[in-house]
């Protein structure tokens, strides 16, 4: 290749460059250009439509447009999740999800989507904290007696969870399988009429996160016999960690916003540093920790990384829990 036409490919790639980039300049600028949608795949009143609630106000304020929760539960979260991955690819409909995300990816084989190549992540925002809640009729205040009880009792005692496929579905699997016990699982689809059919005495336990559950916990409807994350809860310390009992245990719920596959790359940008700083503002700093979320932020390539891992993760715990999860 002659120095001319170097120069000239050169030349040629310089101005390639400086076309594309005020195109996506400009298309971040002119964003959101219209009312903008979060899609929930839970029911309202729980813990993630009340995130969902306290960051939309906030951006909603940001972008001078609306911002609408549109909420699409049911399926073991799939049918929400598959709203977001159909959705136009324009980032103007975000999806606000969960482990259930990586989870779903190992274990169900029937999915209408394939998670990581259709959804695109853009911020987590952190975890909830979920606790193993159970009523006063339960003759145990902690796991090594809730332990004791189900081996009492094989096949008798039953869970519920916000449905199969869920953080809460894994996390009572994993306290079935270390702590060789048979506790029957019921979903739910939401956590609202389980909290109801256990202050009812229909099941006597559930995995949920707390924030929802705290005003039966305050009337002493309901009791915290361990969180599932690998530590005790730095929001909520004086209960255990279910992991104190059973070394390695771990069942943690994170949340985070994912858009649609092939949204533009400055789209999901904006998208995340917008999300990002409004979590920062002191005043939404403390409604998340008063709804228990131990705030963790990332930004989409981190956050892309991050589900990779998870997906990886719980395909090694869910190996030893065979069709349980189904």
């Amino acid at each position: 290749m002659t120095r001319q036409s170097q120069f000239l490919r050169r030349r040629l790639l310089q101005g390639a460059l400086l076309a594309a980039w005020p195109m996506g300049w400009a298309r971040a600028q002119g964003f959101p250009s219209r009312t903008v949608k979060t899609l929930l795949p839970q029911p309202p009143g729980g813990a993630a439509d009340r995130l969902a609630r306290v960051i939309g106000e906030k951006l909603e304020a940001r972008w001078q447009q609306p911002m609408v929760i549109e909420h699409k539960p049911g399926g073991g979260v799939v049918i929400g999740t598959l709203a977001t991955a159909r959705a136009p690819a324009d980032g103007h409909t975000l999806g606000l999800l969960g482990s259930s995300m990586s989870i779903n990816a190992v274990i169900r084989k029937d999915l209408p989507y394939d998670t990581v190549k259709e959804l695109a992540p853009v911020a987590r925002i952190g975890y909830y904290t979920v606790a193993l809640l159970a009523t006063p009729a339960v003759a145990a205040n902690d796991i090594k007696g809730l332990i004791a009880l189900a081996k009492q009792q094989p096949g008798k005692l039953s869970f519920g969870s916000n449905g199969i496929g869920t953080s809460a579905h894994l996390a009572g699997e994993m306290l079935n399988h270390m702590g060789g016990i048979q506790m029957q699982h019921v979903p739910y689809n939401g956590a609202a009429k389980m909290y109801t059919d256990m202050v009812g005495g229909q099941i006597p336990l559930g995995f949920a996160i707390v924030s929802s559950a705290e005003s039966f916990i305050k009337a002493g409807q309901l009791k915290v016999l361990g969180v599932t994350s690998a530590q005790r809860s730095q929001l909520y310390p004086e209960w255990p960690a279910i992991a104190e009992t059973l070394p390695g245990y771990e069942a943690v719920n994170w949340a985070g916003y994912v858009v649609p596959s092939g949204t533009p790359k400055d789209v999901v940008q904006k998208l995340a540093d917008d999300i990002l700083a409004v979590i920062k503002q002191p005043d939404v700093a403390k409604s998340l920790a008063g709804m228990g979320i131990d705030v963790a932020p990332q930004g989409p390539a981190e956050f892309e990384a991050f589900v990779r891992s998870e997906v990886t993760r719980f395909a090694v715990l869910a190996k030893p829990l065979s069709g349980r999860m189904q």
